[in-house]
């Protein structure tokens, strides 16, 4: 198979979908691999190391495209990459559809094959192709947070750890997933009081036993969540519904009993947001204010760190695109069974059931298309 590695067009997005590495074992299963020039150099690649590996590297996006059977990326596509999208093409990249009409909509039309990371699942209902970009996004979640916590940038001028003498700071996170685990064992390290709130006490019960004392864990509710912010000092969303838009838990109308300078970082934005008052933002312009309350919403969290986003990422990825491309799609969900449920969209039908019913469209069941 002809595989195309294209370079990130999103703003400040400098991941890249396949290291040299990678690359290497895609020709070593006798594919054919085309980057794009410069593609991987805000990874740390260079051109040569692609050609090193074997890749054949081409100068614009357009010939990557024009040239690819399959694509590999890192983020969903954007509007000047839609009239590049073919029917022939299986795009195998985040795409977070319901969140977003227009991509939807756009890649309908292409009648592409559509097999997103974020919801290939196992049978234990894990999220391989999730998980690593949900660690990075839950530890920069803290990083980021503390930062924003500061004076300068607005925020309440609390340290986290405190000091002696000086009571930590109080931590909120939404969703006891991958993220909520690592934000939390993030924020516990630097010694804040961090409290975890889920729907499943099956799974508060395991953080219990396995978190550090300073991280204590709380049903999710409206009641026990309104009396939360009020004492919060930093907020993480970390919601996820797979495929679909992430559930408000935090109104518009309960910012205005927090603290001025309380900071919310919603790292579900790119599902929707859990909090409502989020809006995806860029690295460039990473935080607005409303009610005093300072929101960091970047999109594509990862992307800010992307030599570790870039690896972590092919680690976890590269299995699967090299079984799409030694056998096609239709054949390696039937092998790996755990891709069947990443096909989002197939030859202009939503075959993703979250999906179609985030934009009440219509939705098509796969065994009947294959």
């Amino acid at each position: 198979m002809i595989i195309g590695v294209p370079k990130e067009i999103k703003t400040n997005e400098s991941r890249i979908a396949v290291t040299p590495a990678g690359v290497l074992e895609f020709v070593k299963h006798g594919h054919k691999v085309y980057t794009q020039k410069g593609g991987g150099l805000g990874s740390g690649y260079t051109d040569q190391m692609y050609a090193q590996a074997g890749a054949v590297v081409l100068d614009t996006i357009q010939d990557v495209y024009h040239e690819a059977e399959m694509i590999v990326k890192v983020k969903e596509p954007i509007e000047a990459e839609y009239d590049l999208i073919q029917e022939h093409h299986l795009l195998f990249t985040y795409f977070h559809f319901a969140s977003h009409r227009p991509l939807t909509e756009a890649m309908i039309a292409s009648k592409a094959t559509c097999l997103a990371y974020e919801t290939v699942m196992t049978p234990d209902h894990k999220l391989p192709l999730l998980i690593p970009m949900s660690e990075v996004a839950g530890r920069m979640a803290v990083q980021q947070g503390a930062k924003y916590l500061e004076h300068p940038q607005k925020g309440k001028g609390v340290l986290l750890g405190g000091v002696p003498g000086v009571s930590p700071g109080q931590v909120m996170i939404l969703g006891g997933g991958i993220v909520g685990v690592q934000a939390a064992k993030m924020a516990a390290g630097l010694g804040a009081h961090v409290t975890i709130y889920d729907i499943n006490l099956d799974r508060l019960r395991y953080l219990e036993d396995v978190m550090p004392a300073n991280v204590t864990t709380r049903f999710s509710n409206e009641y026990n969540i309104r009396e939360a912010i009020t004492k919060a000092d930093l907020i993480v969303g970390a919601v996820l519904i797979p495929g679909a838009k992430a559930p408000n838990l935090i109104t518009r109308e309960m910012l205005s009993h927090m603290e001025p300078g309380t900071v919310v970082v919603d790292v579900a934005v790119d599902q929707g947001g859990c909090i409502e008052t989020c809006k995806p933002t860029t690295h460039e312009d990473p935080v607005f204010i409303v009610d005093d309350v300072v929101h960091y919403c970047v999109a594509n969290m990862p992307g800010a760190v992307p030599r570790t986003s870039t690896i972590a990422l092919t680690n976890a990825t590269l299995p699967y695109a090299i079984e799409l491309a030694n056998h096609g799609w239709k054949t390696a969900i039937q092998r790996r069974t755990e891709l069947r449920p990443g096909l989002n969209i197939v030859a202009g039908e939503i075959v993703y059931q979250n999906v179609a019913d985030a934009f009440d469209m219509p939705y098509s069941n796969l065994s009947t298309l294959l």
